[in-house]
């Protein structure tokens, strides 16, 4: 996310659009009876109980069951005393429930401390009796690293459909990456990171997958990345029926962009921003640099939200589309591409909402966040 004026607004329902799919679809608010302060993530456990969770920013996770008539939320996590949310992309920015979480109880989180500042990674468990409370001396820090700078920390968690943790970082902040972090493969910050949560190495909570990429090398490459060259992957997702981890990365001055992410692929930042050079500003050699599959201009967006490729069945319209959206314009798009063919972009809707995150439940059916406190769905208009 990019810095930005915290604006609420009380729209429950939009229905603007500006193409012919757009008149197949509207959103509305998927659960009308809660508010949220500055939801940054929804996620749910995988275990079968139909609940969601939803950060906000501050530092609480609430958990409520998965109906549009729920009206209570329960507090399931509040660790505002350990979060720093003082900047406007610090706070409780992820999180991800363990494959295993029906049986282990274990989920993981993303936030921001200070003193030093810095980026954490934690597990917790939840209480074995009461399922929606969890242990808060349970925190085991699995890794952190500390961030020069306010912004651009990130934020998505997520595993993967190989177990195995991974972590969105930003390249540290300021403006233009000023320290390279980006093409450092020295350095944590500017990548997608690739953990073993499950068998810690010595010394460490964590261990480090055998296949990735820089493991066993003698430059002082750190071994945790799965792929660099990014400049703010804020929100990223794995489609479940190809597999593809789909990110998006938030741009500078000119480009937001969409990726997909591959092992030990370069993204290209700072030499690049989109598919434009970055520094330098014309003639960069783009030889090993991975190319976005979309970019789209600061004309009609300025802080890409990634999404998810859609696999519910509520809104078949948008089955096997990625849909994302920008933070700044309110605009909502979906973007369809099989790795041969040219990507069909179309926008859906333009609304007045801060989409900061999206999320799906236990039926792939999506959600959005907004800073206005609501969560928002996606309603076919065809009967």
């Amino acid at each position: 996310m990019k810095e930005y004026l915290f604006i609420p607004i009380v729209t429950l329902f939009i229905f603007l659009f500006s193409s012919d799919l757009s008149a197949q679809v509207h959103v509305e608010a998927a659960f009308p009876y809660l508010s949220f302060i500055n939801p940054t993530d929804i996620q749910n456990s995988g275990d079968g109980t139909n609940r969601l969770f939803v950060l906000e920013q501050q530092g609480i996770i609430s958990v409520f069951q998965n109906s549009s008539r729920t009206r209570e939320k329960q507090i399931f996590l509040d660790i505002r005393d350990r979060v720093n949310d003082r900047g406007a992309e610090e706070g409780l920015l992820g999180l991800a429930f363990h494959p295993d979480f029906k049986n282990n109880g274990f989920f993981y989180v993303n936030y921001t401390a200070s003193n030093p500042r810095r980026t954490v990674i934690a597990r917790y468990s939840v209480h074995q009796t009461t399922p929606n409370a969890v242990l808060k001396d349970s925190e085991l820090i699995i890794m952190q690293f500390s961030q020069p700078f306010s912004n651009h920390n990130g934020g998505q968690i997520t595993f993967g459909p190989d177990g195995f943790l991974y972590i969105a970082t930003g390249d540290g902040g300021s403006g233009g990456d000023p320290f390279g972090n980006g093409q450092s493969l020295k350095t944590l910050l500017g990548k997608i990171l690739r953990i073993d949560v499950d068998n810690p190495s010595e010394g460490r909570n964590y261990g480090i997958p055998a296949d990735n990429p820089f493991v066993g090398n003698n430059s002082g490459f750190q071994e945790e990345i799965y792929a660099y060259g990014l400049r703010n992957p804020w929100r990223f997702s794995f489609d479940p029926e190809t597999q593809w981890l789909w990110a998006a990365d938030v741009g500078q001055y000119h480009f937001e962009e969409v990726d997909i992410i591959g092992k030990g692929k370069n993204y290209g930042w700072n030499i690049m921003e989109g598919l434009h050079c970055f520094k330098p500003p014309s003639g960069c050699d783009t030889t090993g640099l991975e190319l976005p599959v979309w970019e789209y201009n600061h004309d009609v967006g300025a802080s890409i939200t990634g999404g998810y490729v859609y696999r519910g069945s509520l809104v078949p319209e948008l089955i096997g589309a990625y849909i994302y959206s920008d933070f700044m314009s309110g605009r909502i798009w979906s973007l369809r591409y099989d790795g041969s063919s040219l990507p069909i972009n179309t926008e859906l809707l333009t609304t007045s909402l801060n989409i900061s995150s999206f999320g799906i439940d236990e039926k792939n059916e999506l959600y959005m966040l907004s800073f206005d406190g609501k969560i928002y769905c996606f309603k076919s208009t065809i009967e």
